[in-house]
């Protein structure tokens, strides 16, 4: 009998099995394989990424030793950048964002919001969404025991009442379902939301977008300052960086690239900050600028930038975060905080 490793251990399986008949049909996660998923490429990627898995889990069991609270160092930042192993990403996301300090000064906060009155509105905005929330995603089918639908609902309704000047936008189901798949647990789900949403993305999730909108022509001021030929390609099309981007920053890369590469991103995301997001976009344009300078035309661009969040890439998240921190240069926060100044001017004096 061969013997296989995956992320959820060990399995035996007659001599001559298929590769697509040894790796599950849906992911650890809960995800659907698509039709033509690659299954001899995931088995040979994921041979070697397990070897990888296997050596920082034993090092962050030894780093933590059990303790339920971290402090943020230079040892814990390497620790992060190099990947957060799943058993610990709860403990570490709550921890580097702040969420935790939130949770403990609040006892009760969540329960309370639950068991007050719900605005008709939220809700039927909420409900219209939570079906449109991972199709492709076992944990979120009705039909699912436990279905995750429930507690998500719970979540968003919680945090439209905690933050009624924003209530629901769209996007935000995604994000909250992700923080549920990974934390098992709907109130620090809600509190990991309200790190990213109040402190990492302000103004992300408002009725003007009004963060998002900046940080996306924060991102092309970066192009054109590290990219200068890509940029020039989109300026000669005329392609409008929301029309290629949005979801990239919207849905903090889900469902734009491959699930174990999001949640790595989302371990940096959660320790450093806004800035991350920038860094995976700018090493997605830097690798593949050969093909967007190939362009030439606006569906020629949009196809381009659709092409280069899928393939080797993206897949190997392990080399793909090495890369995030290489391939872009230097960006300082100091960078980004000017570049938003101005950016942010720029889009209130054309709107009004």
């Amino acid at each position: 009998m061969e013997k296989i490793k995956s992320i959820n251990g060990t399995h035996s399986f007659p001599p001559g099995t298929k590769a697509k008949d040894r790796v599950d049909r849906v992911d650890p996660y809960g995800f659907e394989r698509s039709e033509d998923f690659d299954y001899e490429s995931y088995e040979e990627l994921m041979s070697e990424y397990l070897v990888v898995l296997t050596r920082r889990s034993i090092k962050w069991s030894r780093l933590l030793k059990g303790k339920r609270k971290v402090q943020k160092n230079v040892t814990l930042k390497r620790y992060v950048r190099k990947g957060v192993p799943n058993e610990h990403r709860a403990l570490i996301w709550m921890a580097a964002s702040g969420a935790q300090d939130q949770l403990d000064k609040n006892p009760g906060y969540y329960q309370s919001l639950l068991a007050a009155q719900h605005d008709p509105k939220l809700v039927e905005t909420v409900r219209t969404d939570l079906n449109r929330t991972f199709p492709d995603n076992v944990h979120f089918r009705r039909t699912s025991s436990p279905c995750l639908l429930k507690t998500l609902n719970n979540v968003l309704l919680a945090y439209g009442h905690h933050h009624p000047a924003v209530g629901y936008c769209q996007g935000m189901n995604f994000v909250a379902g992700y923080l549920l798949i990974v934390t098992k647990d709907e109130e620090k789900a809600f509190w990991l939301m309200d790190a990213l949403f109040g402190r990492i993305l302000p103004d992300y999730y408002t009725p003007d977008m009004l963060g998002l909108k900046t940080d996306q022509e924060v991102l092309g001021e970066l192009v054109k300052l590290k990219i200068p030929r890509v940029w020039q390609v989109m300026q000669e099309q005329n392609v409008m960086w929301t029309l290629v981007v949005s979801r990239w920053f919207i849905c903090l890369y889900i469902d734009v690239l491959p699930v174990e590469t999001v949640l790595r991103i989302w371990d940096c995301l959660f320790y450093e900050g806004s800035k991350i997001l920038f860094r995976v976009a700018l090493t997605l344009i830097h690798h593949n600028q050969a093909l967007i300078e190939e362009a030439q035309s606006l569906p020629d661009v949009c196809d381009a930038f659709k092409r280069i969040a899928h393939g080797p890439f993206v897949e190997e998240c392990h080399t793909f975060m090495q890369k995030i921190f290489t391939e872009p240069g230097s960006l300082s926060k100091a960078t980004l905080t000017k570049l938003r100044v101005t950016c942010r001017a720029r889009i209130t004096a054309e709107t009004s």
